[in-house]
């Protein structure tokens, strides 16, 4: 979970909401002609959201999907340069399934690792997680949880 520091709930502007998000008609220039700085011709600015809001759209986003974070070729491609340093006699031939329930382990692993490490940067009164709340999360964790 990532805290976010908020205003309390009072925001100092109503939330306006832009027409062209909701509506696919064009719109029509103001009767009085006036059009705020802007030509007809020139296209509207792309919405700009506060700090951190994007942020935490994605981390809704991402909590609510379940399909694989890495892109799967890089993945199988790590995968099997780490095998093949091991395995040096002869080429490993790998199963789809195999490859995709490794890299599945692995994602629960680091989602897990993450999250321990977003409590050691709270813990610290910080909303930033670094290299060294990792480096705490997996030494708490001890040999048995993995990467000792």
């Amino acid at each position: 979970m990532v805290r976010v520091k908020s205003s309390g709930g009072r925001s100092s502007s109503p939330v306006r909401r832009d027409p062209v998000h909701y509506s696919s008609k064009p719109r029509s220039p103001s009767v009085s002609g006036a059009s705020h700085g802007r030509t007809p011709s020139s296209p509207r600015k792309a919405r700009r959201f506060r700090p951190g809001t994007r942020a935490l759209m994605e981390i809704k986003y991402y909590q609510k999907t379940t399909h694989l974070l890495l892109r799967k070729a890089p993945f199988m491609r790590v995968v099997k340069e780490v095998a093949d340093r091991f395995y040096t006699t002869s080429e490993l031939r790998w199963q789809v399934a195999a490859l995709m329930a490794l890299q599945e382990a692995a994602e629960a692993f680091l989602v897990r690792l993450f999250e321990d490490a977003n409590l050691c940067a709270i813990h610290a009164k910080r909303v930033t997680v670094m290299p060294r709340d990792i480096q705490l999360a997996r030494r708490i964790r001890g040999q048995d949880a993995g990467l000792g």
